[in-house]
């Protein structure tokens, strides 16, 4: 029935089942009627007699030790016992209502005693008589009733609530038995609440860890990067000699009993002498304030992470807060490095594969690492290099942001693009900035107060067709991000407020994404104040307010594309990082252009003259690849190969797009070999 070697449980439950059996002998010699014919319909006294007799031990099996008494000096009960703040007639209490889960003759002697075989449980009345405790008395009842540590800790459940008190049934939830009986499994009823946590060794955790050990049981983690609040807080109870039990509370609002749901959670935590870890608490805290409240109550350290300040309308308890900043590069780095430890020595990658940049908390690392890992094994590779590391750390992004943006996978490089030498600079300097913004802005200090965020802003000026969106590609490309391309679609509202409520969720998701945020088309929103004459010019300044605020404390990466630069208001000029124009290509430029678009294995004659396409078509980038795709279909559709006359029918096309004659001194020699028919030359 107990722990071998928990000496403490088995002489309690020997005490008790002594009590049960001496109740037992009370009632029979007390029975006014002791030869009622109707009797065996309870239980016939041989039954009883030898219920009453104690079954003898079994002998252990061939070839097996008999279990050592644990080393442990306070068993399983003890500490249980300490942790719910119960005293011995508590305890009682649990193992009385415990019995018959512990040894099947208890259901019936409780049977006997309910003068109902079918009510196998202890009544109150009964428990309380066996621990010595009257039934009329008010302090006794008060045990099992609400507010009681027995009720509240959810370590004794009541049922048959329409019967009298007394006659009501107490049974020990199944969990709280298993524990006694040395099974550490969590309740099942957290298993879709309950995650995993990477303890973080830092400064914060050492404050907490001081705290814990101090007596305090509340604390409030605001954080600024996912997870590091939640991974400090379990360090710290590790430290102090605990167990972190983490929980996930957007998954816990939407059970269908949150408060019930919260009393398992807190029994977990005192089962496994744990604390808790909750987070975010903010997202609790906007749907269901009670329950941050009963989290807050449990009698276990609980502390609640999240990303705003705490609110004094959460709980009437004050917590003990601190803030948690990112992880710097040199922390990021020796958590990777930690996490890569547990691969095999051959797969391991090498120091410098790292991305140190991707601004991810610990437990979002390790899943990369396992993400990486499983990602090489599925490619045949034999070590992980940095592609497959940026796959890993990709693989943390949310999904929020897709549904307010299209997701783009770079696959164009430096060497795609073409540009003049100095844009070609500001871009590699962009990168640089958004690769070494963490140790600059935080090692390094260069941008203390003011609330400004860490985020790297750039602002791409040119026409239509220069290589903006294919440069913020390259970017995403070479620091191994995700390219997002804000819809303004789904962002400009008719509606007064909603146009900011659309942004806001944009940043909010792009705040947790590590990614390259693309708004084309700035212009549309990010244009210039105007003087107020009526009430539309009044809300769109308050629009462009609001996103000059945004901005400042966005922490991504974010590349504002325009064609009209001087439609952009100088209040987001002044904020931005970087202004990078694109100049229409000249002619060494669109040679390269052409180039780069007819490559195998596209099948093109041999005898193309790029170099007359160069020099005679004044097009822009994106219209080259335009009439590179056109001219690719008319030779599918022809023999097969790209030659000069499929060339120059694209362009013509191209040209016929762009509203422009097709003049017979552009298109020279090749006018009549494509079946052209050209415009007046005014």
């Amino acid at each position: 029935m107990s722990r071998p070697g928990d000496d403490f449980l088995t002489g309690r439950l020997a005490d008790l089942q002594a009590r049960v059996r001496q109740l037992v002998e009370h009632r029979r010699r007390g029975d006014p009627h002791p030869d009622d014919p109707f009797r065996g319909l309870y239980l016939g006294d041989d039954a009883v007699d030898q219920l009453l007799v104690p079954p003898e031990a079994d002998p252990p099996a061939a070839g097996h030790a008999v279990p050592v008494a644990a080393a442990a000096p306070r068993s399983r009960l003890s500490r249980l016992s300490d942790a719910a703040g119960l005293d011995d007639t508590d305890v009682d209490l649990v193992l009385v209502a415990a019995l018959p889960d512990l040894d099947s003759r208890y259901e019936r002697l409780y049977g006997y005693l309910n003068d109902d075989v079918t009510r196998r449980r202890v009544s109150i009345g009964t428990a309380l008589v066996l621990v010595g405790l009257a039934v009329d008395a008010a302090p006794a009842r008060a045990r099992l009733l609400p507010g009681g540590p027995l009720v509240d800790r959810g370590l004794v459940l009541v049922d048959d609530a329409d019967r009298p008190f007394p006659t009501r049934a107490l049974r020990v939830p199944d969990r709280v038995t298993a524990h006694l009986l040395g099974d550490d499994a969590a309740d099942p009823h957290l298993a879709d609440v309950l995650v995993d946590l990477q303890p973080f060794r830092g400064p914060v955790a050492e404050r907490l860890a001081d705290a814990l050990a101090a007596g305090r049981r509340l604390f409030h983690l605001r954080e600024q990067g996912a997870g590091v609040g939640s991974a400090a807080a379990a360090a710290a109870l590790t430290a102090t000699g605990r167990r972190a039990l983490g929980v996930d509370l957007g998954r816990l609002r939407s059970a269908p009993d949150v408060a019930a749901l919260i009393t398992v959670l807190g029994r977990e935590a005192l089962l496994r002498g744990a604390g808790v870890v909750a987070g975010p608490v903010d997202v609790l805290a906007g749907s269901d304030l009670d329950a941050v409240r009963r989290l807050a109550d449990l009698r276990v350290p609980v502390v609640l992470v999240g990303t705003g300040t705490w609110d004094p309308h959460w709980s009437t308890s004050v917590p003990t807060a601190f803030d948690v900043p990112i992880l710097t590069p040199a922390e990021r780095r020796s958590v990777w490095l930690r996490a890569l430890d547990d691969l095999p020595d051959a797969a391991a990658p090498t120091v410098e594969a790292v991305p140190v940049h991707f601004v991810l908390g610990p437990r979002q690392i390790a899943q990369a690492v396992r993400a990486a890992a499983s990602g090489g094994v599925a490619d045949g590779a034999v070590r992980l290099d940095a592609a497959g590391l940026r796959r890993g750390a990709r693989s943390q992004n949310a999904a929020g942001l897709e549904r307010l943006a299209r997701r783009v996978e770079p696959v164009v490089g430096w060497d795609d693009i073409v540009l003049p030498d100095a844009a070609l600079g500001q871009l590699r300097e962009l990168t640089s900035r958004a690769r070494h913004r963490d140790r600059v802005l935080l090692e390094w200090g260069m941008r203390p107060g003011g609330g400004r965020g860490r985020g790297v802003t750039a602002l791409f000026a040119g026409d239509s067709g220069t290589g903006k969106t294919m440069s913020a590609e390259v970017i995403a490309h070479d620091l191994g991000l995700d390219l997002y391309t804000v819809n303004l679609a789904t962002v400009v509202d008719k509606y007064i407020g909603e146009t900011e409520k659309n942004l806001e969720r944009i940043f909010a998701e792009a705040d947790g994404v590590n990614a390259v945020l693309l708004f084309d088309e700035a212009d549309a929103i990010f244009g210039k104040r105007s003087e107020v004459r009526d009430a539309h010019d009044r809300y769109a300044n308050i629009e462009s307010a609001y996103l000059l605020q945004r901005m400042e404390t966005f922490d991504g990466l974010a590349v504002l594309s325009t064609n009209l630069r001087s439609n952009i208001d100088d209040a987001f000029t002044r904020r931005l990082d970087m202004i990078v124009d694109f100049p229409a290509p000249d002619e060494t430029s669109r040679l390269a252009i052409w180039e780069r678009c007819l490559v195998p294995p596209l099948p093109c004659d041999p005898d193309l003259d790029l170099a007359f396409c160069a020099r005679a078509f004044t097009l822009s980038g994106g219209n080259i690849r335009s009439a590179a795709i056109t001219a690719a279909y008319l030779a599918a559709g022809g023999e097969g190969v790209l030659g000069m006359a499929e060339l120059i029918a694209a362009v013509q096309q191209e040209y016929r797009k762009l509203g422009r004659l097709v003049l017979e001194r552009e298109f020279g020699p090749y006018l009549a070999g494509a079946g052209v028919t050209p415009g007046r030359d005014r």
